[in-house]
């Protein structure tokens, strides 16, 4: 069964209210477009460097907004909606970097806390520490939806294969990837990680980015797109401001890809072990 996807690039700020409403004109348009599965960026609530003044505004799920808003829109539009992720406050004073996938009734289908946490000192002296203020997720999952299998990263865990790998063992048939990449590594890598996701694993990938300069002075990579599992890109989006990607996903092309190249099939447990290397002056045996 095929269906329309849509990747809604934006560039959030520092205030969730402002945010939310960027979200629903965005999401609107995607659905107005024919998608009907539509994902937003990672952080699509808030990006701000402040720790003390994100916390100020933050919320538990309950009483976060844009989980409020994606579940209104997903049940207006009809829609699968798919929160790439936001900040949510937890108990232990700690935020999650969770994203939300809702029905068209509205209601939560699957929760997903990002499991590698973004501690990278880069060139430059741009440096992260998201362990500093977020709790990591530990469990990943694959959710049956009526049109495709779905497997579940943020951001930083594209660069962790064996998650992709699981989860296209397990069945997933496309990979959503939300992100807000830096320029830095966004330049670097973005693309080349996420094609590289597709055609390893046969699958559809899905990356809504944030794009463009913040208002808390960090920039991010943009560059939005959908890859089929041939790893050609069907559809993608500029490195700044907003963008709505939209691409016809079939499934069927998962199968055809598998048939070609059965690697998940073919894949064998091996063992490893470290060799000693030549002695100075010597051959080794």
């Amino acid at each position: 069964m095929t269906f329309k996807a849509a990747a809604i690039q934006m560039c959030s700020g520092v205030d969730p209210q402002g945010n939310a409403e960027a979200m629903a004109r965005l999401v609107r348009e995607a659905a107005a477009k024919g998608a009907t599965y539509v994902q937003t960026p990672e952080m699509t609530g808030m990006l701000q460097r402040d720790r003390t003044a994100a916390k100020a505004v933050l919320r538990d799920e309950s009483n976060d907004i844009i989980v409020q808003t994606a579940s209104e829109l997903a049940r207006e539009l009809g829609i699968h909606m798919h929160v790439g992720s936001t900040a949510i406050a937890l108990e232990d004073g700690k935020m999650a970097n969770r994203g939300y996938l809702f029905g068209p009734d509205g209601k939560i289908l699957n929760r997903y806390d990002k499991i590698h946490m973004f501690d990278v000192d880069l060139d430059n002296g741009e440096s992260w520490r998201e362990s500093a203020a977020y709790r990591p997720g530990s469990e990943a999952r694959v959710v049956s939806l009526p049109f495709a299998q779905m497997g579940f990263a943020i951001c930083y865990d594209v660069r962790f294969p064996a998650l992709f790998r699981a989860q296209a063992v397990a069945g997933a048939e496309v990979m959503t990837v939300p992100a807000a990449f830096t320029r830095q590594t966004g330049e670097a890598h973005w693309e080349i990680l996420l094609r590289a996701r597709a055609i390893e694993n046969g699958m559809f990938v899905i990356a809504a980015a944030q794009a463009g300069v913040h208002e808390d002075g960090r920039e991010t990579f943009g560059h939005s797109m959908i890859i089929d599992p041939w790893g050609r890109v069907l559809a993608s989006a500029g490195a700044t401001g907003e963008a709505i990607v939209v691409a016809e996903i079939d499934p069927a092309a998962v199968k055809a890809a598998h048939d070609k190249i059965p690697n998940l099939k073919n894949g064998r447990e091996f063992s490893i072990e470290t060799v000693p290397g030549a002695v100075t002056g010597g051959v080794a045996a």
